[in-house]
């Protein structure tokens, strides 16, 4: 396995982080498909880590599908594998209906998978405490315990990383035409060290809808724990992809 990755033509990843995190949550990842040969991009949504000093109640869900929309225009990705993590799903469906058609592959790693005129609000487990921070007037929300979703080994690091999520983004309603299903070869991973009654639920929707779903033992931040096994995971389906 590991020869047929080497030799494998390189190609473009994009990689879409959650709510509170930003492109350092990938480093580890990025670097391993750095190595095979690939493009890897991994940016961080507005408002977001390096870019915390951005963070405005101005942005919306809108801003960070323009985010990911706006690499694929820059870069002129073509045949590219998309990935996105938790909250990614998110703008990264939005960004879906301008960009499918250069999109070879999806993947989405615990994520959210809206349907069309959802609002991150009414499906969020921190619903009361962001209705509270809005109606405070704050701009972001502020990051939960890091060791609800990472192992001990990593928690304190991910703990001093994380950033208030732009609470915007939570009440804007997403507007979807089919854009995502558009994509040919879409993969669903749902961790199965982090309990989650809504992620489970977007498990089975993938399912129902012809997506490939797999379980995979690890807790929610899979490529902070469990980066080598990730990435082993999304070149094997890049392959795929690419020989179907």
């Amino acid at each position: 396995m590991h020869a047929k990755q080497s030799a494998m033509s390189p190609r473009p990843f994009v990689l879409v982080h959650g709510a509170w995190h930003g492109a350092w949550c990938w480093h580890t990842v990025a670097d391993l498909l750095r190595a095979q040969g690939h493009q890897v991009l991994t940016p961080t949504l507005a408002g977001l880590g390096e870019r915390a000093h951005l963070l405005s109640s101005e942005i919306t869900l809108d801003t960070h599908i323009a985010d990911i929309v706006d690499v694929f225009e820059r870069e002129h990705l073509q045949q590219a594998m998309l990935v996105a993590h938790s909250y990614g799903g998110w703008p990264t469906s939005g960004a879906l209906e301008k960009i499918h058609d250069r999109v070879t592959t999806l993947v989405f790693l615990d994520a959210h998978l809206p349907q069309n005129g959802d609002r991150g609000i009414d499906t969020s487990n921190h619903r009361d405490n962001i209705i509270a921070d809005r109606d405070a007037g704050k701009p972001g929300i502020a990051p939960p315990q890091a060791s609800e979703f990472v192992s001990a080994q990593h928690s304190t690091w991910v703990q001093s990383m994380m950033t208030p999520h732009p609470i915007g983004a939570y009440f804007q309603p997403i507007h979807l035409t089919g854009g995502r299903e558009r994509v040919g070869h879409k993969v669903y991973l749902r961790t199965t060290g982090y309990a989650s009654e809504r992620f489970d639920a977007c498990r089975e929707t993938a399912r129902q809808n012809g997506w490939d779903v797999r379980d995979i033992s690890c807790a929610h931040d899979m490529m902070i724990d469990e980066p080598q096994l990730l990435g082993h995971i999304l070149t094997t389906f890049a392959a795929a992809s690419l020989a179907a």
